[in-house]
């Protein structure tokens, strides 16, 4: 039971791990530029079935959208096929997020609470609208138009302050709050109701020979692994975990005080947490590497070089004033003359920083001057 309870402090740590290196991207994203760091729906593997249908039939990724968002993608069905939801229970930083908000409401009114059977039964099925309605959109309108109702993106832009938030991911924001303060009174509130790609791996799963094997004859009927489960599944009462719900977080299976009563099987073999947790965490790690080894992994735009060609909508803030001149063919005295920007302002200035040296500058607006 010693090594049980630092196996649940490995997962968190890893749960940690990974918040904190997409936490770490989305600042730099606010802060630096989508030229310096990725956003978060270039980290997310959604981003991909919502570019899914551009890229196949007109070639070309959603903005914000990757090459390397699509092999996330790819890794997390693998994943989803051997291990069940196991990138949700070891590696989702979104899910981290609300498993340590759950941690904070278990110490502030020291106990779990359950949504009632007739409540959280149809609920369950909301995940599963979210999913079609955002790809149908996706796909209808070609853009990220979730993006603004987006929780994970108002997340991503914390860092860009009140204005930002209260604005263009007001709807975001608000979501967002729900969330955490669901989460606060409720196991992955989230991952359980409203998640898309979580749905998604759900669907996947069912192909999946992964498993959670409940041994009668040794199990005490204690009903820990029920209570402990985050996702809620009664564990006690079945003989096999192959509820689409799963996460193979491993809790139920570090929580049960009898060895050999619940097991964590694939096909026939039976594997230990910890195996499970290097498995799932490696296979994930090995795809990135191999794919950027090989050169196809892609999280930030290509950098503008004199073959470039952008047209003046594809400008961003992160684009120096030599950038844009190169990429859209305007003569850099033009696009000086055109955006009033001073001979004396360098032309490796980003588009974003102009507003210190000319008052009033916005992106948007220079823009708008150069069409």
């Amino acid at each position: 039971m010693k090594n049980n309870k630092y196996l649940k402090y490995l997962r968190w740590l890893l749960l940690a791990f990974f918040l904190i290196m997409v936490t770490r991207e989305a600042y730099l994203h606010q802060v630096q530029g989508g030229g310096v760091a990725p956003s978060v729906h270039a980290l997310c593997p959604y981003g991909a079935l919502e570019t899914f249908y551009s890229l196949v039939f007109g070639g070309t990724f959603l903005q914000k959208i990757f090459s390397g968002t699509m092999i996330l993608l790819g890794i997390t069905l693998v994943l989803a096929v051997i291990f069940r939801r196991g990138f949700c229970g070891l590696i989702c930083p979104f899910g981290a997020l609300q498993e340590f908000f759950g941690i904070i409401g278990k110490k502030i009114f020291h106990k779990r609470f359950i949504m009632p059977i007739a409540i959280d039964k149809p609920l369950r099925y909301l995940k599963y609208i979210v999913l079609v309605v955002t790809i149908y959109f996706a796909w209808k309108t070609a853009g990220l138009w979730m993006d603004p109702y987006d929780p994970w993106a108002a997340y991503g832009h914390l860092s860009a302050g009140y204005e930002s938030l209260t604005t263009e991911y007001l709807v975001g924001t608000i979501v967002l709050v729900i969330i955490l303060v669901g989460s606060l009174l409720y196991d992955r509130f989230f991952c359980k109701y409203l998640c898309p790609m979580g749905a998604v791996y759900g669907i996947v799963s069912k192909i999946s020979p992964s498993k959670i094997v409940r041994d009668k004859d040794i199990c005490i009927n204690c009903n820990l692994c029920s209570k402990s489960c985050p996702m809620n599944i009664d564990v006690a009462e079945v003989d096999k975990v192959i509820s689409t719900e799963c996460i193979s977080c491993q809790v139920c299976v570090l929580t049960c005080p009898k060895v050999g009563a619940l097991k964590y099987k694939t096909g026939k073999k039976t594997l230990k947490t910890l195996t499970v947790i290097i498995f799932v965490v490696g296979l994930f790690f090995m795809g990135v590497f191999i794919s950027k080894t090989v050169g196809v992994f892609e999280v930030l735009p290509k950098q503008i070089t004199q073959e470039s060609q952008i047209n003046v909508e594809e400008i961003k803030g992160y684009m120096t004033i030599k950038d844009v001149s190169i990429g859209t063919k305007i003569e850099i005295e033009e696009v000086y003359k055109k955006l009033g920007i001073p001979a004396s302002v360098p032309e490796s200035t980003k588009l974003k920083d102009v507003q210190n040296f000319v008052e009033g500058f916005e992106v948007e607006v220079a823009k708008e001057k150069l069409k």
